[in-house]
């Protein structure tokens, strides 16, 4: 069984994603998109980067890609899917999840520590956390800003899709907390299964001591 880390065109971050699972003894491979799902696939992880320059849009042209086609046959299959980063923004150009990604209020590429509050402890991406805490885990983008109708934001909070929100160390959800104006600091969703997830910050870049904390290994536990 098989992790899946979809490799496109300007992906860069898929080695990271490899090796943070390899730590966690998740059995992870890189596969490169023309050459599709392997069939023994038990998870997919479409990591950060900029596949395709993000021409047209972040994610647009990857989200298009054939073997999208096997992604969503997987994932109705149940098989659990996460996107980071570019991969949260291919994910929501493809329809996985709702919501968009654009461009950072400050329009500047933004690459920092920032800290989450758990809004939903009750998926497999956060059950490793308890509700309401706080986690540090870095961002690397410059289309990071989260946008959703006023209606669709009440349909996640109302159905807890919400995984996690940009705060301040203490958990206060603030603006001045929220690092790219993404509409009510939305930093992770789930799409209309708990086995989908997309969200902006990099989990496998928090995971392992030597490069700076372990925070994400929770998200990434779900693949285990």
């Amino acid at each position: 069984m098989t992790v899946a880390i979809l490799r496109f065109g300007g992906s860069n971050c898929d080695r990271d994603a490899e090796r943070a699972l390899s730590h966690l003894d998740v059995d992870a491979e890189i596969v490169w998109h023309e050459d599709g799902l392997p069939e023994d696939v038990s998870g997919v992880m479409l990591p950060g980067g900029f596949s395709y320059g993000d021409y047209l849009r972040a994610g647009a042209i990857a989200a298009n890609s054939p073997v999208m086609a096997d992604v969503r046959d997987a994932v109705a299959d149940g098989v659990p899917l996460l996107g980071v980063c570019n991969g949260a923004q291919i994910g929501c150009e493809a329809g996985l999840t709702p919501g968009a990604f654009t461009v950072n209020r400050s329009a500047r590429f933004q690459c920092e520590h920032v800290f989450l509050r758990v809004e939903n402890a009750d998926t497999p991406w956060t059950s490793a956390y308890d509700e309401g805490e706080v986690v540090e885990i870095p961002i690397a983008h410059g289309e990071g800003r989260f946008e959703i109708t006023d209606d669709g934001l009440a349909t996640l909070e109302n159905e807890d899709r919400i995984l996690f929100r940009y705060c301040d160390e203490d958990g206060r959800v603030t603006d001045a907390a929220n690092p790219n104006g993404s509409k009510g600091n939305v930093a992770g969703v789930l799409g209309d299964t708990e086995r989908v997830a997309v969200m902006m910050p990099h989990p496998e870049r928090a995971s392992l001591p030597d490069i700076g904390g372990t925070d994400g290994q929770g998200v990434l536990r779900a693949f285990a």
